[in-house]
């Protein structure tokens, strides 16, 4: 059940969220372990000086077109499908919105499932 998290800077079109968007959820069921349909995610265009990041710091050069992305989990996953998932959605990105692979930050965080609540106040956590 990841949820995630993306900020850019504004001025993207549609099309292009789409795209990321899409990219996004293809490679969290496709070498995530996460399971059809369980698609959440939030976009955040932000102005320039709402965004700020070094723009050579550990890779780069980033452009403006970077992005930060916090997937938050349910479960962890091994190192070998994090290392996976990281560069399938890299390349997916890169494919499908042009985005270089200089300009991906990701973040992946667990939550211990007794902290979500998809719907109607009930806990994923039977009683």
């Amino acid at each position: 059940m990841p949820y995630v998290r993306l900020s850019l800077l504004r001025g993207k079109s549609d099309e292009y969220l789409k795209n990321v968007s899409d990219a996004i959820y293809d490679a969290l069921v496709e070498s995530y372990e996460m399971a059809e349909n369980d698609r959440f995610q939030i976009i955040n265009q932000l102005e320039p000086n709402e965004l700020i990041f070094d723009r050579n710091y550990f890779g780069g050069p980033r452009s403006d077109d970077f992005m930060v992305m916090t997937i938050t989990a349910g479960k962890d996953r091994t190192i070998a499908v994090k290392k996976a998932f990281y560069k399938r959605v890299v390349a997916l990105l890169h494919e499908r919105a042009g985005v270089r692979p200089e300009d991906v930050f990701i973040m992946l965080e667990t939550n211990p499932l007794e902290n979500f609540s998809f719907s109607s106040g009930m806990s994923l956590i039977p009683d």
